[in-house]
């Protein structure tokens, strides 16, 4: 029975990930192009790290997991 559950809980969960993936272009915060993430250009490279990105998304993770598992 609990597989069950889990297996549609983790259903939803991809549902709601491609949901986001195909309306993030139109969305006004732009994940990944946050104020405070780090970029990097040489002359034949670039480094890329979403630092503030990555944060912003733990966070909002963290509060969701939160939400889930208080009794």
């Amino acid at each position: 029975m609990n597989i069950g559950r889990t297996l549609i809980l983790i259903g939803l969960i991809l549902v709601a990930a491609g949901f986001l993936f195909l309306v993030a272009g139109k969305l006004p915060l732009k994940l990944g192009r946050l104020p405070g993430d780090i970029i990097i250009r040489g002359k034949n490279s670039v480094f890329y790290f979403p630092l503030t990105t990555s944060i912003l998304i733990s966070i909002v993770g963290s509060f969701i997991l939160w939400l889930i598992t208080r009794r």
